[in-house]
Order: C-alpha cells, then structure tokens, then sequence
C-alpha cells in the first residue's frame, strides 16, 4: 500500500489529506511536492491524517517538514502514536546545530557560562544514572569491553614508559641535594610518596584526557555531525544513556589501574637510580614501605577515580556540544583535552585541602 495526498483548496486555507501509511518506504515522491504546496499556503495549512493507518519517524519528519514550510499547520485526525512521534521529532529539530556555549569576548563571562553548562551536564549524567537500572536496554554493554580495551589496554605501553621515566629522572634529580648531606636513603620516601600521592594519579589523568578524553569527544562530534545523536533522540532514546554512561564506566574502570601501574613503574626507576647509587632493591623496599602508608595508595586510588569521571565527562560533553563543519570535531578533541587536563589540576587541588583538613 503506497501513500497519496489530496490537496483541497478552501476559503480557510489548504487541507492536504494524506492516505496510506507514512512510512520511509512510500513518502519519498511525495515529499517534494508537498513541500512546495505547504509553502504556498503560507500559515493557512491543514494537515489531515485520519486516513493513515501507521506512521513511522520519517512520515512524522515529512509532517513536521510541512508544518515548519506553511509556518504553522493544523493536524486533524491524528492518534497518540501519531502525535508522540511528532512530538520526538520536533524536539530534535529543536537542538541547536552548536550546543556549546557561545562566546562573548570576555575572558570571566564566557568562563563562568561553560562552567554552569559544565554543571548542568554533569546534572544530566547524574540523572541518567539514577535511571539507568529503568532504561538498561539503552545501555549498551557489549561497547563497554571496547571502550575499557581503548582506554586502558592499549594505553599501557605509554603509562609504563611515563611512569618509569619519571620515577628514574625523579630519583636522579633528587638525589643530587641529598648526597651534600649523605641522605641519599631518602630519595626513596620523596619519590614513593611524590608517586603515589600525587603524581601516579595526575599524570595517568593526564594520559586518558589527550588519548581518551579526545577520542570520547571525536567519537561524539562525528556522530553530532552526521546528525547521528539527533536520530537517536527522534527514536525516543537519551543520548546521555546510550553514549555517556558506557564511556563513563570504561574510565571508571580503567583509572584505578592505570594509576597504580603508573606508580610501579616509577618505582621501578627509581630502584635502577638507587641501585646505581649502592643500595640493594632489598633496601629500597624496605625503606618505600616504611615511608608510605595504606591510607597513601587509597587516597590516591581515590583520586584517581574522580579524575577518570571528570575527564570522561568532559570528553563527552565537548562532543556533544560539537558544531558542525570541518573544523567542529577537532576544536571539540582539543576542548576535551584542555578542558580534562584543566579539571584535573583543579580536583587536585580540592583533594590537597580536603586530605590536609582530614590530617592525610
């Protein structure tokens, strides 16, 4: 069965009765010429569907495309179906090709408005969760094993390379000073702690906003741009759901460990620096162990945690927000890594003061 429409000219306007289903298979050779005939009834349009038998997303987008033509149309005859996919495209059509926050010039202005758009995602991702367990069919897991492969397996070779650089060049840069007073033992507490504390946590931060939190943000202003996300909204499902709570959950899962393989490796460096300076691994051991406490690596786990949901929110955010054009998705990739790297240093920060008040 194909679609027709009957156009009827009256003295209050067009009345165009559709027949048949509208559905993505028959209004295709309708959909010029019903656009020419709703844009010369110009607000005087009446849309007549009581004899549609079913209609899909595209004969919705066909009825919102006349109403947008004529600046306004009446529907008759239309059924809850009906008006609930019209409903669903018409708030699609109502995103903003840019959702990112525009700017004004002004360095406080345009700061303070990404921050409240910042909160107001993250108010977003904090309902999705809330409602995940009702809508866990949006979710898919199976992208969560990719997503956890990306971000974490494959960063590996970099985090060990990091780590153990930057355990071995504190190590020697340390020791320097403390050779004048024969303290060179002591490299070992200001290199564990420094690792653990801080540094392990940070610099892994670091490695999953440029790899992860760009590649998030890309991922995203790709599908803005092929107007991906806003089928998904048409299909009645949040893209806060579907996108962002798998990406959410992979770097949840893989922070902790990337911190904590960050920290080996450097201490692994600096027992090379240390061996080459006399002491045995024996007494590099004994001595990182003494230096450092349990609350140390939990507080850093902690961290580690925090910053990995920062970063991947933010990655998310900024691609969403995408533009379109060229230039949209590499602006979006660049935003997440600035604005992950920005929040790091920040949630740092916090933790230094909250670990102080709690006398860690």
């Amino acid at each position: 069965m194909t679609a027709s429409v009957d156009v009827q000219k009256q003295a209050g306007g067009v009345v165009m009765q559709f027949a048949g289903p509208l559905d993505l298979a028959s209004i295709g050779p309708l959909w010029d010429g019903a656009l020419q005939t709703a844009a010369g009834a110009k607000g005087h349009l009446t849309l007549d569907v009581n004899k549609v038998p079913g209609c899909d997303t595209a004969g919705a987008t066909l009825l919102a495309a006349l109403s947008d033509a004529a600046g306004g149309a009446a529907l008759t005859g239309a059924t809850e179906e009906v008006n609930a996919l019209l409903a669903l495209v018409r708030k699609a059509r109502s995103v903003p090709a840019n959702a990112a926050t525009p700017r004004t010039g002004n360095f406080l202005v345009d700061g303070a408005k990404a921050f409240v758009d910042g909160l107001a995602f993250f108010g977003e991702v904090a309902v999705a969760m809330l409602r995940a367990p009702a809508h866990r069919r949006e979710i898919p897991f199976r992208d969560v094993l990719s997503l956890t492969d990306g971000a974490g397996v494959q960063a590996i070779p970099l985090i060990v390379l990091l780590g153990f650089l930057m355990g071995l060049i504190l190590a020697f840069q340390s020791s320097i000073p403390l050779r004048r007073f024969g303290a060179e033992i002591y490299v070992v507490n200001l290199v564990t702690i420094s690792l653990v504390r801080e540094l392990g946590p940070l610099l892994a931060a670091v490695v999953l906003a440029g790899r992860t939190g760009s590649a998030f943000a890309a991922e995203l202003g790709t599908m803005v741009v092929n107007d991906e996300v806003a089928a998904i909204s048409t299909m009645g499902i949040d893209p806060v759901t579907m996108l962002v709570l798998p990406r959410l959950a992979a770097a949840l899962l893989v922070m902790p460990g990337l911190a904590l393989l960050m920290e080996i490796s450097g201490l692994v460096g600096m027992t090379l620096v240390m061996g080459v300076l006399g002491f045995p691994p024996v007494a590099v051991f004994i001595q990182a162990v003494q230096a450092t406490a349990l609350k140390d690596l939990v507080g850093g786990l902690v961290k580690a945690c925090v910053f990995g949901a920062a970063v991947a929110v933010i990655g998310c955010r900024t691609g969403l927000g995408a533009g379109l054009g060229p230039r949209a998705v590499g602006q979006a990739a660049t935003a997440a890594v600035v604005g992950g790297i920005f929040a790091t240093i920040l949630l740092d920060g916090i933790f230094t003061v909250i670990y102080f008040r709690l006398g860690w």
